[in-house]
């Protein structure tokens, strides 16, 4: 399924649901963040996804980053909380999902970098070559914050 983010655009569709959603900020030994790129829409990302029922929101970030990655990781805190109103997603079967997303900080626990289906490719990349990828404006922030390593998460 196709998306496309909306991000302060004045006629961007008005949302029609909200999902809780994560995302993960992981670094392996070298300082490196773990990205995905999606198949949905062609951009580096976090991993993360849709919380399912019978979850823990944890969980859903452990089995996201496992689905999307092939890294199993521990949850180790929290980067922040993102509902920015003005960020909208919408998907190709019409739904058009307001933000709110819980962006974790995990830790590596094993494994390599796999694509899945959501993710045509996977890697550790280095803080310096971020800027060369083409990442949403919300993914960046989310990454700044996780290099942040702030003592309070982001709330915003």
């Amino acid at each position: 399924m196709a998306r496309i983010e909306h991000f302060n655009n004045p006629n961007a569709p008005k949302p029609n649901s909200i999902v809780v959603a994560v995302t993960v900020f992981v670094q392996d030994e070298q300082g490196r963040v773990l990205l995905i790129q999606r198949t949905d829409n062609g951009l580096w990302a976090l991993p993360g996804g849709a919380q399912d029922f019978g979850e823990y929101i944890a969980e859903t970030a452990v089995r996201e980053t496992r689905e999307e990655t092939g890294v199993q990781i521990e949850v180790t805190g929290m980067v922040g909380i993102y509902t920015n109103p003005n960020h909208v997603v919408e998907y190709s079967d019409g739904e058009v999902r307001q933000q709110f997303s819980v962006c974790f900080r995990g830790g590596y626990v094993s494994g390599n970098p796999t694509t899945s289906d959501e993710s045509s490719a996977v890697r550790w990349v280095p803080r310096d070559e971020l800027e060369r990828l083409p990442i949403h404006t919300s993914m960046r922030l989310r990454i700044a914050h996780g290099f942040e390593d702030a003592s309070q998460p982001y709330i915003g």
